[in-house]
């Protein structure tokens, strides 16, 4: 089985935990508000899930926009290039593996391999997550 879709809009990666004064930890709005993005795309485009104790295998394509102050000639240039500012790809994976925890599957540790590619596009922005069993 295999599942795939594609969450519109600029990649996110995965924020660190913030602390309250009383020493709870909490996840920052952004963040969260881009999992549960991430979890309605899956939802609406897919819906179908793995069972538990099943190894899994994640291909994520994030396409970010190529800055605006970049010439025509460098946009051409940079189509396709990759992405080597932040985010870091292994918090872009995050941020889509743990926003699917418990929906697309049990738990996100059956993900065995994950492969996470950034570059660049003049297209729209967005992340094209695929998910099949390793």
């Amino acid at each position: 089985m295999e599942i795939k879709f594609t969450v519109p809009g600029a990649p996110v990666g995965k924020g660190r935990p913030r602390f309250t004064r009383t020493g709870h930890a909490y996840t920052p709005d952004k963040t969260a508000a881009y999992e549960e993005k991430v979890c309605l795309c899956w939802k609406t485009q897919s819906g179908q899930g793995f069972p538990g104790g099943i190894p899994l295998k994640a291909t994520i394509m994030a396409y970010f926009p190529i800055p605006k102050s970049a010439s025509k000639k460098k946009r051409a240039a940079m189509e396709g290039t990759f992405h080597t500012s932040r985010p870091d790809s292994d918090n872009v994976a995050k941020a889509i593996l743990d926003a699917l925890n418990g929906h697309a599957y049990p738990d996100d540790s059956a993900v065995q391999i994950d492969r996470c590619w950034k570059v660049y596009t003049n297209a729209a922005p967005r992340v094209e997550v695929t998910i099949q069993e390793a």
